[in-house]
């Protein structure tokens, strides 16, 4: 593996900046085609394959085997109408490439995608998921049927499976790493960009995910046919969401956030490009989780898990009034946190028991998931056995956002210990939460909650290992009872770069950048804003994997 020094020419075909997933897959493509790749990174060889490497490698399928084998009956057509109706696309220019991109990706979705992936040696298991299941309408937000497919050593397969062959490229001569170089400006002569300068950065010897210094030691600049930017989003840059923030569609954004990225998800490159004279289009479009956790144990600054909830806890605002329908866990994040800014509080809580946290529970990230990450099957087995997964129990432990009581009073006595700012009033919990209960003993009801658990249980993978049966909040032989307090998760722009179906980025005019291409969060995972204003989920790693790959392609074209 080789590394550039200091400053200098560069003999590469394309210099790709941005380590990352997408970053990966554009080079992969590119080194395929017999090209030259420099791969420009702020970070260290630890942070190879960037932010993907975190995540729970969860990926949008449409029409596949395991969707079949669980009797999902799915198709393009269905897939492409639940996408533009949770996007909401409504810009004439801003949306017009998402659009495109949009068709094009469900379509790779629902066709060559897991072939492709799968040539490559990626395998997913075969209980699909049901994530982001709606705002209750047939034409609106969500996902119609299953369609979260989980890798099979979630993220770092992901990256896997795209790094070891740039690896061999890389022993081979065609890629040349340059990790600790800090791009600064592109630099563009007669209308193209043909190539980019920055900064050296002192040597790192952190761990990934861990902060690194930003003290520099020199400067560089390298030269190619094309530049590729691959360098991510604006979720560790709470200063840049806050900027962004649609305040008169979202609300003021909260005080206190959680960061669900590293430090170096900074969102430099965006404003690089567009100083260069790139069109960035939809700033104002992101996706921030709203079942955010302080990490007990964490790896960057403001390090915050993300619960993936199962539909059965009860959730309320920091006044203790139930958010109202269909705002339940895993339907509608952008709704919830519309309505929970609204509330003029930067926390939410759920109240459940112990029997469905040991059911519904689990954590974002390949570091909470050790069993499918590991592809340990022995202990993936150990989810379907009572007790909560050790990760899970490790939050019941050490967590500071969690309360484990015996009765309700001493509940609530607890979670305002956690916020004495913003004390809740017994009576109001009690209230909500005998009455959620009226409709938890039989099999009939109005609480449409409660008609959306009994329909999660329908769907028999969902029944067998993510679904708790339905009863009392307040039954003592389902108890302790437990109260999580939920931040705001900074993650995902939505919005970025325009750019063609060929990834090249577009001037302000439409006309294209010669020699520019974006792909990744940075082009708002194709086109400057694919998903519009929701995404559907299990859409970010293949949205970088597609984009990434059109990249690639086009230049390995276009450069022959």
């Amino acid at each position: 593996m080789s590394e550039t020094s200091g400053s200098g020419g560069s003999s590469a075909d394309v210099i790709v900046v941005g380590a990352g997933l997408a970053g990966l897959v554009a080079t992969y493509e590119l080194t395929r085609a017999g090209k030259r790749v420099v791969l420009v990174d702020q970070e260290n060889e630890a942070n190879l394959g960037g932010q993907a490497f975190w995540s729970l490698g969860g990926l949008f399928l449409v029409d596949s085997p395991e969707q079949r084998r669980m009797g999902i009956k799915d198709s393009y057509e269905l897939a492409l109408s639940d996408w533009l109706g949770s996007a909401g696309f409504d810009r004439e220019h801003e949306d017009r490439w998402p659009r495109k991109w949009a068709e094009a990706y469900v379509r790779f979705a629902a066709g060559e995608k897991r072939d492709y992936l799968y040539g490559l040696g990626l395998k997913v298991t075969p209980n699909v998921g049901w994530a982001e299941r709606g705002a209750g309408t047939a034409t609106g937000h969500g996902n119609s049927v299953p369609r979260f497919h989980l890798t099979w050593g979630t993220g770092p397969e992901v990256v896997r499976v795209f790094r070891e062959p740039v690896l061999e490229a890389a022993a081979r001569g065609l890629v040349t790493f340059a990790y600790r170089h800090r791009v600064d400006e592109l630099i563009v002569e007669g209308g193209a960009a043909v190539g980019v300068r920055g900064a050296l950065l002192e040597p790192s010897g952190e761990a990934r995910g861990v902060a690194s210094s930003r003290e520099t030691v020199g400067d560089f600049e390298l030269r190619a046919q094309a530049v590729v930017v691959t360098s991510g989003g604006i979720g560790g840059n709470h200063e840049l969401v806050r900027k962004n923030w649609p305040v008169e569609r979202m609300g003021q954004p909260p005080e206190s956030m959680v960061t669900g990225v590293p430090a170096y998800v900074d969102g430099r490159m965006l404003e690089i490009a567009e100083g260069a004279g790139a069109s960035l289009v939809n700033r104002d479009r992101m996706w921030h989780y709203t079942e955010g956790l302080k990490n007990w144990d964490p790896i960057w600054p403001g390090h915050g898990i993300r619960i993936i909830p199962g539909p059965s806890s009860l959730w309320l605002d920091a006044t203790g009034k139930r958010l109202p329908a269909p705002l339940f866990p895993g339907h509608d994040t952008l709704a919830t946190l519309k309505h929970i800014t609204a509330t003029g509080y930067d926390h939410t809580w759920f109240v459940l028991t112990r029997a469905i946290v040991e059911k519904e529970f689990a954590l974002s990230g390949s570091e909470q998931n050790p069993d499918l990450t590991g592809k340990d099957m022995k202990l993936v087995l150990q989810r379907v056995k009572k007790g909560a997964p050790g990760p899970i129990r490790a939050f019941l432990e050490h967590g500071e956002d969690f309360v484990v009581r015996r009765n309700l009073k001493d509940l609530v006595a607890g979670m305002n210990a956690l916020t004495p700012a913003a004390p809740l009033e017994y009576a109001q919990v009690e209230r909500e939460i005998v009455a959620r209960d009226r409709d938890a003993g039989h099999g009939y009801g109005k609480d449409l909650q409660m008609m959306a658990v009994r329909n999660a249980r329908a769907y028999w993978p969902d029944r067998i290992t993510r679904v708790a049966k339905p009863h009392r909040l307040l039954d003592p032989a389902q108890g302790p009872l437990i109260a999580v307090r939920l931040h705001v998760l900074t993650r995902k722009t939505l919005g970025g770069l325009e750019t063609t179906l060929d990834s090249q980025v577009v001037r302000p005019d439409g006309s294209v950048f010669d020699g520019l291409y974006a792909a990744g969060e940075v082009a708002g995972f194709g086109g400057g804003g694919v998903h519009g204003y929701n995404a559907l989920e299990g859409t970010f790693l293949g949205g970088c994997i597609f984009s990434g790959r059109a990249a690639g392609r086009a230049l390995a074209r276009s450069l022959a």
